[in-house]
């Protein structure tokens, strides 16, 4: 099962904390990679992978972004960014030391204490990837608790792989494999040309003693679902992490509901067994 979700530790919620942008390093050519850092100690707060938190750029306003850092490596808030609207785009053009609100945690996350002594195999779909990284990097700081590692990054072009330089240092991990995929290659791309699920088909991870940990565009989810249902995981084996249309944060306006979920009150992470009822809502 995956954890419930928990609130932020802030006397009010909707507050955020001031905070400064440190750093911002080009992932793709529409992604960013923002290092955020709170402005006073006593704001700093725990997190797990797989909350979120929203970032304000004042006078625009705010919108909601996984964590992609781990809180024990103390490397400061680290936000994937993809520019698609006005927060966002407002967002890329920012420098360094520009002032920033951050309000969070929230959400829940992937229970990974429980996924100790088991194999994992790790889905994620472009900007779908920024969310799994603080699990890759969970996992390979704790090594010796985990089974095999098998991670698939997909991209629509070499251009479109989110931590790509990344992946060559997590394959170097022992008993941890990591392949690469993109729909559409170009003259340099010397690698594969497949769709993540056909990739998962012909990878075939068993389903022994494994947890699957999969997030990216809605149809790369069903499909990848169906493949690894084929191969005999269990629907409790399975776990995503949803992007729903996130307002509050807290569950209280209603934006992100699904039938009976709330993505960013109940989730986002969640096992397909949860969502089942649900999954082509998504």
């Amino acid at each position: 099962m995956v954890k419930e979700a928990t609130e932020p530790t802030n006397v009010n919620p909707f507050v955020p904390y001031p905070a400064t942008l440190k750093d911002v390093t080009d992932l793709t050519p529409d992604v960013k990679l923002f290092t955020v850092v709170l402005d006073r100690a006593e704001d700093e707060f725990d997190y797990k992978p797989g909350q979120f938190a929203f970032v304000s750029a004042f006078g625009v306003g705010e919108a909601p972004f996984g964590l992609t850092s781990v809180a024990h490596r103390k490397e400061g808030l680290q936000f994937a960014i993809r520019r698609v609207g006005t927060v966002t785009n407002t967002l890329h053009q920012l420098e360094p030391g520009t002032k920033l609100g951050v309000r969070g945690p929230f959400g829940n996350f992937f229970p990974l204490d429980d996924y100790k002594g088991k194999n994992i195999f790790i889905v994620g779909g472009g900007i779908g990837f920024a969310p799994l990284r603080p699990v890759v990097n969970t996992l390979l700081d704790r090594r010796k608790d985990y089974g095999n590692i098998l991670i698939l990054n997909a991209a629509r072009s070499p251009q479109d792989l989110c931590f790509r330089s990344e992946c060559d240092d997590w394959g170097k991990a022992p008993n941890t494999k990591v392949e690469l995929t993109v729909d559409a290659g170009d003259e340099n791309w010397k690698g594969r040309v497949a769709l993540a699920p056909d990739v998962v088909e012909e990878l075939k991870p068993s389903p022994d003693n494994a947890i699957s940990i999969i997030c990216g565009p809605p149809i790369m989810i069903r499909f990848t679902l169906q493949r690894l249902k084929k191969l005999g995981f269990g629907d409790e084996q399975i776990v995503t992490t949803l992007e729903g249309k996130m307002k509050c944060g807290l569950g209280k306006c209603f934006r992100c509901n699904v039938g009976e979920i709330y993505v960013c009150r109940d989730g986002p992470v969640f096992t397909f067994e949860q969502i089942s009822q649900f999954i082509e809502q998504f």
